[in-house]
C-alpha cells in the first residue's frame, strides 16, 4: 500500500510539474510518460466559472473550494453554522457525483472569514466526518468569494484506491 501510494503521489507531482493536454471533449487526458489519467470534472459547464468542480488524478479526487451557497447560487442565511452545513452538503454532492464520498476524504483546508468562528465551524464539521477525521488545515482570510464565512476544499480517494 505504502509503495503504491508513493508511486501515485510521484505521478501527481509529475502531472503537476509537466502539465497535460485535454483530449477533444475537454474531459480527460493521460500523461504519456506516467500513464496517469487526469479528468477535469464540471457539474455545470455553462456556469462560466474558470475552474472545475473537481479534478481526478489517478485514484485521487481534488475538489475546488466550496462555500455555503444553495442551488440558486445564494449564500444561506444563519452565519457560520448554516454556511458550514451547506458547504459540507455541497462537498458531499460533488464527491458523490464523481464516485467518491465523505468517508474517503483524506485532507481538507478550511478558510474562515473570521478565525474566531473556528470552534462553531468544528461543531458542524465533526457531524459530517463520523468514520474518520481527515487531515486538516484552517486559517483566517481577509475575504472569501461571495462574502462567505467559510470556504472548504477537500482531497479524497476513489473506490479501488485502497
Amino acid at each position: 500500500m505504502f509503495q503504491r501510494s508513493r508511486a501515485v503521489w510521484a505521478s501527481v507531482l509529475v502531472v503537476s510539474l509537466v502539465g497535460c493536454q485535454l483530449e477533444a471533449g475537454g474531459e480527460a487526458a493521460e500523461d504519456a510518460e506516467e500513464g496517469v489519467e487526469v479528468a477535469y470534472l464540471m457539474a455545470d459547464p455553462s456556469s462560466g466559472m474558470p475552474f472545475s468542480d473537481a479534478v481526478r488524478v489517478g485514484d485521487f479526487l481534488f475538489l475546488s473550494g466550496q462555500v455555503g451557497e444553495d442551488s440558486t447560487g445564494t449564500l444561506v442565511e444563519g452565519g457560520i453554522t448554516a454556511e458550514t452545513r451547506q458547504t459540507l452538503d455541497n462537498i458531499r454532492e460533488v464527491l458523490e457525483a464523481n464516485g467518491s464520498s465523505l468517508d474517503r476524504v483524506i485532507k481538507c483546508t478550511a478558510m474562515l472569514a473570521d478565525i474566531s468562528e473556528w470552534q462553531a465551524m468544528n461543531e458542524v464539521y465533526v457531524t459530517y466526518f463520523t468514520t474518520h477525521l481527515p487531515a486538516r488545515s484552517a486559517f483566517g482570510a481577509s475575504g472569501l468569494a461571495l462574502g462567505a464565512r467559510i470556504e472548504l476544499e477537500c482531497w479524497a480517494t476513489m473506490p479501488g484506491a485502497d
